[in-house]
Formats: C-alpha cells, structure tokens, sequence
C-alpha cells in the first residue's frame, strides 16, 4: 500500500478489536479502536479515519445506528464503512446494503487477512457510468433477455438508462455492472 491508510475498528469485543488491529498494523494501517457506536462516531469526528470496520451488536449503540448518524454528518458522511456480523443473518446484509455499507461478511468465515484485502479493495475500486446506446452491439438481445423497455428507459421515470460499473480486478480487467436510471438512480433488474 503505498498510502497509510487510518482506520477506525468499532467492537465491544476488546479480543475481536484486538485482532482486527493487529493484521491492520501488519498491512501498514494506522489503527484507532472504539467500544461501541457511540465511542465510534465520536472518535471518528475526532480524527477521521480512511475506513471503518464495525460489528453490529454493541451496547449503547449498534453499527447500524452508528453508520446512520455517521451518514447525516458532513465530516464523516463519506467514510467507507466495513460491516461484520456474528451471526450472518440475511436481513443484517440487506439493511448493510440499503444504508450504504460498502462491505459486510460474517465473522468466523473469512479470515482477517481477507478482511483486510476486501478493505484494501476500498481504496481501489474504480467505478464508471456508462450512458447505453440503443442503437449498437446486442442491444435488442440485451434488452429482450432482461426485460427492460426497448428505449432503454426507466420504467419509473422514463429517464435513460446507464450501465454502472465497478472494476472488480484491475489486473485481469474483470468488472461488475449494474443498469441504472440516471434521474431516480433505481436499479433496473432489482
């Protein structure tokens, strides 16, 4: 890495803290600890951090209340935040991605130096948005396959319609995509 990346680890686990700090420092991370959301938001108003890692369950505030305060904060509302769970409950990976948390993996089935990378991976994402052109390549297949309108329009709003994006290995140029609207930003295929 050639940035020192700062981030803050949010648990009330001092032993789950105390791991994710350790292979932190060791991929060359400054490493801040708080001990519960709460701690968390005001250590990260404080002395911003890079990232955030948090668990969910704590005391006086969860990671879900913390994201949200944090999100409605002009100084901490473009931190990236990184969310693990115990329990690997379905309806906690959807709420991570309805409120904009950019990863989340249950604890115990991946590896702290997995976790590490996928953070890592933060900072190297490259994202694009492509305006598609209805006239070109597969278009009507493309279409037709996915069911959207032929116009490549939004069926909500009748905006057109982009390709977003994010590049998901640069070496190998593999990417992931998602079809957009460019005024509501509703996803297409959902």
């Amino acid at each position: 890495m050639d940035k020192k990346y700062k981030i803050l680890i949010v648990d009330d686990d001092s032993e789950v803290r105390s791991i994710y700090s350790e292979v932190f420092k060791a991929e060359g991370f400054r490493v801040m600890e708080a001990v519960d959301g709460l701690d968390g938001i005001n250590k990260a108003i404080a002395n911003v951090p890079d990232v955030i890692l948090t668990g969910i369950i704590m005391p006086k505030m969860d990671g879900f209340g913390m994201k949200e305060a944090l999100s409605k904060n002009v100084a901490t509302s473009h931190i990236p935040v990184a969310m693990f769970s115990h329990m690997g409950r379905e309806e906690d990976r959807k709420k991570a991605e309805e409120t904009g948390v950019k990863e989340f993996f249950v604890a115990g089935m991946i590896t702290p130096k997995e976790v590490v990378a996928r953070v890592i991976r933060l900072f190297t994402l490259v994202k694009y948005r492509l305006k598609l052109n209805i006239k070109g390549g597969d278009i009507a297949r493309l279409t037709s396959d996915l069911g959207l309108k032929d116009d490549f329009s939004c069926a909500n709003c009748g905006e057109d319609l982009a390709l977003n994006i994010e590049m998901t290995n640069n070496e190998r140029k593999e990417f992931t995509g998602r079809i957009i609207c460019l005024r509501c930003d509703s996803g297409q295929l959902e």
